[in-house]
């Protein structure tokens, strides 16, 4: 256990360091600034600091809360969100890697099946886990503050995940030769190395299904796709959804300053001409005087044509769905053109291909379908709910949010945290209710993403019992 409690305590400092990334990346992607330029100063009197004061956690608790040059208070979110980010991935390196199957309370059966082949052979995947947390901590505290998600927080973990999950494939058939799966759970390379599970990256990934082939062609044909409507897009041959909204905003705005200064003016004149004081209220104007303004986050909610909107974002995602669906039909006439023809599997009762794909094409075809599934569901959702409710639904943020979600850990778990999101942002709202006695007009729904995504992962197990239950199919946990 030493090698592995040392690893852990170098897994969680590089945890701390990315949460101290995570900390400039929520300090200046709302405000346009660079992540690397500038270097690192104090925002009051503007000294770069030293890597004595960049120390993570520990450099805020030796300032003692106050900057070195000018004494003034230095947030304690710093040293907290540091912390949280630490705590996560350390947590899941300790419970994925370091905790024993047969550890009391049963944290051992947190472990999913790729994990048991042992940090030293998955680590791969487990940087893309990182890498996954600390953009998924970012984007929940950003949204949060602004109902935006900086797109450069999606994009960085899908590539991620492409590079390591593809690249972890490519490195096990290269040092052991092709691999074909033997039996429920069990995988053999050329070389007669046996896997209890598989070997590259999430199992969700790499799973074997009938018409793998097929599945190749639609993540491959799916991805074409996206390429040829931002091509469209660039080009203004199809046109960007709420493209006018910034220009309605500020009439809109204009309209209500207006009407707010009217009232005014006409409460002032009552007051002027009554011998009898008016009620406080008439006098103050309405509860929210500053609903409406630019830093009013429901303004959106307000635009008029959510639904005319939702038909060019359907012109731009007939491009992917079409070609998704002429590349698994193009992926079965390739593989019968120039390998033979499919044969009859009685067991499955479908057809087998003359040749197997190879482990990492089929890698990549997991983590393109993962990054199209995981936004498409999303998409989807958003499209039906503004079309029925004539308001923007959901943003296009938490699309992008899910689709780095299933490109790093499968489309299958991405869903089922979609879906479990719902029942988080519940729980916020009755405990907001409970506690503050008020419901909020708009709220993020990136942090609820974000967290069902955590618990959806670190919980797989129970999520997979629970739905189980669900079905009238009852599972033992281990």
């Amino acid at each position: 256990m030493t090698p592995l409690l040392m690893t852990l305590v170098f897994v969680t400092a590089a945890g701390a360091c990315v949460g101290s990334l995570v900390n400039v990346l929520v300090y200046r992607l709302p405000r346009g600034e660079g992540v690397v330029f500038p270097s690192s100063r104090c925002p009051w009197c503007g000294k770069v600091l030293t890597w004595r004061e960049n120390i993570p956690i520990f450099g805020w608790l030796f300032l003692r809360g106050r900057c070195r040059f000018c004494t003034a208070p230095i947030s304690p979110e710093y040293p907290i969100v540091e912390t949280v980010v630490a705590g996560l991935i350390g947590g899941v390196f300790a419970l994925w890697f370091v905790v024993p199957a047969d550890a009391v309370l049963g944290l051992g059966t947190l472990r999913p099946e790729w994990a048991e082949n042992g940090a030293s052979q998955t680590w791969p995947a487990f940087v893309v886990m990182a890498i996954l947390l600390g953009s998924l901590t970012a984007m929940t505290i950003i949204d949060a503050r602004t109902f935006t998600i900086p797109l450069i927080l999606t994009w960085v973990p899908a590539v991620v995940a492409v590079v390591f999950h593809t690249g972890h494939a490519v490195w096990q058939e290269a040092a052991h030769g092709a691999i074909e799966q033997t039996g429920t759970g069990f995988w053999t390379f050329a070389d007669g190395k046996v896997w209890e599970s598989a070997p590259s990256g999430l199992w969700t990934l790499v799973t074997p299904m009938p018409g793998g082939w097929r599945m190749i062609g639609a993540a491959i044909g799916g991805t074409l796709g996206l390429g040829v409507s931002l091509v469209l897009l660039r080009t203004g041959l199809i046109t960007r959804s709420f493209g006018d909204y910034e220009a309605w905003e500020r009439a809109e705005l204009e309209r209500m300053e207006a009407e707010q200064a009217g009232t005014e003016s006409v409460a002032a004149d009552a007051l002027e001409t009554s011998t009898t004081p008016p009620p406080l209220t008439e006098i103050a104007g309405p509860s929210e005087p500053d609903a409406g303004l630019p830093d009013d986050p429901a303004m959106w909610i307000r635009y008029p044509h959510a639904r005319r909107e939702m038909i060019k974002e359907l012109a731009f995602l007939a491009a992917p769905v079409g070609l998704a669906f002429a590349g698994s039909h193009a992926a079965v006439w390739l593989v019968t053109r120039f390998a033979g023809a499919w044969t009859f599997n009685p067991t499955t009762g479908g057809q087998d291909p003359p040749v197997d794909a190879p482990l990492w094409l089929t890698v990549l075809a997991g983590v393109l379908l993962g990054y199209l599934i995981g936004g498409g569901v999303v998409w989807a959702v958003r499209i039906g709910g503004s079309l029925l409710f004539g308001k923007e639904a959901m943003g296009l943020g938490d699309v992008h949010l899910m689709a780095a979600v299933g490109a790093c850990v499968g489309w299958v778990d991405a869903t089922l945290a979609f879906f479990a999101a719902a029942f988080v942002g519940l729980g916020y709202v009755l405990a907001g209710g409970i506690v503050l006695r008020r419901m909020p007009r708009a709220m993020p729904y990136g942090p609820f993403l974000a967290i069902a995504t955590v618990l959806v992962v670190v919980g797989k197990v129970g999520v997979e019992a629970l739905l189980g239950w669900l079905a009238g199919n009852p599972v033992s946990l281990p």
